[in-house]
């Protein structure tokens, strides 16, 4: 066998990651507020970015005369200089913009709450000490996550005294918040309630995990109580807050959510608007437009910088438009696949997968899956994420049409909220009547669907 080194030809056809297609496909995965970020920062770095403004003029771009051929490049570079500046922020006057948030009162936090009843209670300085380094151990749940040794160490104090300061801040509101676990967070609130009922503290340290799954007649046969007064006891510890410090939870956790996609009703038909007024509608800088004509007046450096940002601007552009027509074909298809569902509600939902809206609209299922990803969509049947219109089926008794996942779901949570609490439904009961409405379902299925919604089994729904 013969080993040399040749020198050939081959011709060859890649598809290459350029920056600028990386940055199309990110764009296309950002929701409205990710993008309307992205937008702006761009308009920070990117002197040939500007806001369009329907409303005013751009009286330097109409105004503002180039310099002639006799002008040096010094004074175009300056003038480019100026201008940058201009674009990024710098104004003549500094006009303070007051928004009415900044007079929105702010709710306490736990922290603040706690410290606020201890000062109102305790003047002792040792003990405000020791209070204080308890009330900083305890987590946004209300628990305590440090032991009482390393705490007495970490103040100084004896346990005795640090456990009198744990007593004192478990007695404050939120009721339990102090407690080391949840058994003994309920036991709290019941002393809190007057509730001397020795069957619901029995249950409390006890039987805690039977209680979770509804295993009332056991409770009651290890107690020796009545179904009764067990299913009694039940109901009032389920009334109690497992985590009471969430009343006092950050107002910084709440996540606004602004739809990507409106569908109105017109004249009995759905219109999709993509919503764009979340970011700034970009243009072309005028001045910047028309310097790049004259490339002679500037130094190779400067050309080379004007060159790069207009590119990437026109390209920012462009992705925008086309993530923008993305976002209309995959929300026109899903709205004219489950126009029974805007019509009618959850029962009449469709399944649907990425390959079906994929080959309708002609692109590739990866591209439906980052346009659908993180996207809200407003309809009349209210706010849904567009992963909300793709799930799975059952095979219908039609053998035509299968029938959504979702709708049986639905169908299975109207069925319990209407069913005798004293004789609730089996899941092979529901089966039954599930497939009077045409559905083919298993009673694993029910099950598995019953469990996923949070619903309980029938010995557990099951009131005495």
């Amino acid at each position: 066998m013969k080993l040399s080194h040749d020198i050939y030809l081959e011709q060859q056809q890649k598809l290459l990651m350029t920056p600028e297609l990386r940055q199309a496909i990110a764009m296309l995965q950002m929701s409205t507020l990710e993008l309307g970020e992205y937008v702006q920062n761009e308009l920070e770095n990117n002197p040939f970015l500007e806001e369009k403004d329907t409303d005013d003029t751009d009286e330097i771009g109409n105004e503002a005369e180039l310099p002639n051929d006799a002008e040096s490049d010094n004074k175009s570079e300056e003038l480019l200089e100026y201008y940058n500046d201009r674009d990024i922020g710098l104004t003549v006057t500094d006009i303070e913009d007051k928004s009415f948030d900044s007079f929105i009162s702010k709710s306490p936090s736990l922290y603040d709450h706690l410290q606020f009843q201890l000062h109102m209670t305790i003047c002792n300085e040792k003990d405000l000490t020791i209070g204080e380094y308890i009330i900083g151990s305890i987590d946004a749940n209300g628990y305590l996550t440090v032991g009482l040794d390393e705490m007495a160490q970490a103040t100084g104090a004896d346990i005795e005294s640090v456990q009198h300061m744990l007593t004192v801040i478990q007695s404050f509101h939120p009721h339990g918040v102090g407690a080391r676990d949840l058994t003994e967070c309920l036991l709290i609130q019941l002393e809190h309630y007057d509730k001397d009922d020795p069957i619901a503290s029995a249950i409390i340290e006890e039987h805690l995990n039977d209680l979770g799954k509804g295993r009332i007649n056991k409770i009651a046969q290890q107690l020796g109580a009545s179904v009764q007064q067990v299913q009694e006891a039940c109901d009032f510890i389920r009334s109690l807050d497992p985590k009471p410090g969430l009343q006092y939870s950050s107002g910084d956790d709440i996540k606004y959510i602004i739809a990507d996609i409106i569908v109105e009703k017109i004249d009995d038909e759905y219109v999709v608007i993509v919503n764009d007024s979340g970011y700034p509608h970009l243009v072309i800088n005028r001045l910047y437009e028309k310097m790049m004509r004259r490339p002679e007046s500037f130094s190779p450096e400067a050309r080379k910088y004007m060159e790069d940002k207009m590119g990437s601007a026109v390209w920012l552009i462009k992705s925008i438009e086309q993530r923008r027509m993305t976002l209309y074909k995959v929300a026109r298809c899903i709205v004219d696949i489950q126009k029974e569902f805007l019509d009618k509600g959850i029962m009449y939902i469709k399944p649907l997968n990425l390959k079906q809206v994929a080959e309708l609209i002609n692109v590739h299922e990866s591209t439906v899956s980052r346009a659908t990803s993180n996207k809200y969509i407003q309809t009349p049947q209210g706010l849904f994420e567009l992963k909300f219109f793709f799930g799975s089926g059952v095979s219908s008794y039609s053998k035509r049409d299968k029938v959504s996942s979702k709708s049986i779901k639905k169908q299975i949570q109207e069925l319990i909220e209407q069913e005798d609490p004293y004789n609730p439904l089996s899941d092979q009961q529901l089966v039954e009547i599930i497939k009077k409405q045409g559905a083919i379902i298993s009673r694993r299925t029910v099950a598995k669907y019953r469990q996923e919604i949070g619903i309980q089994s029938t010995v557990a729904r099951k009131r005495y």
